[in-house]
């Protein structure tokens, strides 16, 4: 069958994204087919288009998760059945099409009350949170966390949650109207990065201290100055690099600043396995349905014009989720 995507032709900027038209086999063995209603967009998928993540093959497609609907299903599938609402995060890049093939065990199914536009939004960047705050380090309430790009999709998520579980949460923002949004969303503590030192804030509202766990989805820009807001024995989880990787670096700097821990965890090594994937899916969805978390869209964009949704992102110049539509 015939599908539309779309596709990066070789390393670079939006501009070598284009909408092509692809034939689809049917699914093989273990695999479906799905029809997608709404495809999330992270900024994962821009390291990919520029090459810092080694894409499959050029040519090669983008997206890491999306929600819609199973259309077909190849030899020995049982996890998932025909029109069963589905979403997914991770695997190989290819969301940005109006349907792909995926193997079955990858696959959530969807709650009755949970729209794909949630799902879409909230899978990736949600189960992100989750394994963050939940499995990485052993926080207790009361302990003060700071989170880089509070207003983002992940930040927005990770503030809610962790307030939820009682702690006392600092972010970084790049405007007062993402200050606001960010303290709409539970961080006590919203710093303007562009107004004053965050690393100074941060050690006055700790008086000193510093905090237990720095959440950075930033990298270089960030990586220094996280590491100095961390109280002896804290970890900075370097989660993303949407300012560019950190360059290499003396271990023995973690010793100085107080016997620091540092980790480059990602999601798909917490979720490996499936039985953690569905368990992380659940526990996430479970907050989004109770109201614990509120999922923010930030913008729509039909699918086609896939690379304006990445100059916004690139430029920092959305909040919450972005999202890409298929059209009829």
């Amino acid at each position: 069958m015939q599908t539309r995507s779309i596709v990066v032709e070789a390393p670079g900027g939006p501009d070598q994204m284009h909408w092509r038209s692809l034939e689809l086999p049917a699914p093989g063995p273990g695999e479906v087919r799905v029809r997608h209603e709404a495809i999330g967009v992270n900024f994962i998928d821009i390291y990919y288009r520029e090459g810092l993540y080694p894409l499959p093959a050029w040519p090669g497609g983008l997206g890491m998760e999306a929600a819609g609907v199973v259309e077909a299903l190849g030899p020995g599938v049982t996890e998932v059945a025909v029109g069963d609402r589905v979403a997914y995060a991770g695997g190989s890049p290819g969301a940005y099409a109006e349907a792909r093939n995926l193997p079955a065990e990858r696959l959530v199914p969807l709650p009755e009350d949970l729209s794909c536009e949630t799902a879409a939004a909230a899978l990736l960047k949600g189960m992100t949170a989750e394994y963050l705050l939940c499995r990485l380090w052993p926080l207790k309430p009361g302990d003060p966390v700071l989170v880089h790009a509070a207003a983002g999709g992940v930040g927005l998520l990770l503030c809610q949650w962790a307030r939820q579980r009682g702690l006392r949460v600092l972010g970084t923002v790049g405007s007062p109207d993402k200050a606001r949004l960010a303290e709409a969303h539970g961080c006590e503590v919203p710093i303007c990065y562009r107004d004053e030192d965050f690393v100074d804030r941060v050690r006055r509202e700790t008086f000193g201290e510093g905090v237990a766990v720095v959440f950075d989805s930033v990298g270089r820009d960030t990586f220094d100055g996280s590491l100095d807001c961390l109280r002896p024995r804290g970890l900075l989880a370097l989660y993303g690099q949407s300012s560019g990787p950190v360059p290499p670096f003396d271990p023995a700097v973690l010793a100085r600043k107080g016997s620091l821990f540092l980790t480059r965890p990602t999601l798909f090594t917490y979720t490996a396995r499936r039985e953690d994937l569905l368990a992380s899916a659940r526990a996430l969805f479970d907050r989004i349905r109770d109201g614990t978390l509120q999922v923010a869209i930030g913008g729509r964009y039909p699918l086609a014009e896939a690379r304006q949704a990445h100059r916004d992102l690139q430029a920092r110049a959305t909040t919450g989720s972005l999202l890409l539509i298929p059209e009829d």
